[in-house]
């Protein structure tokens, strides 16, 4: 019968293949930060600030990241 101790899965089973996964995790973490802070940001605008970069509110409130850089 096997132990109870951790046994990784064939994915994991290399250092880098982990070190990789992490890596695109944070990655995707920080893309997420960076655009809830520019929706935040648009959010705190003024209608007369927002067309003056050429956005509406409803731009700013739809899911469609027209200010993202990505």
């Amino acid at each position: 019968m096997r132990s109870s101790s951790f046994i990784p899965s064939r994915r994991f089973r290399s250092t880098h293949a982990m070190q990789a996964w992490l890596l695109a995790i944070l990655i995707a973490a920080a893309r997420w930060m960076a655009e809830r802070r520019n929706r935040n940001a648009l959010l705190e605008l003024s209608d007369d600030q927002l067309k003056d970069i050429g956005l509406s509110r409803g731009q700013t409130e739809s899911d469609v990241h027209v200010y993202s850089r990505y």
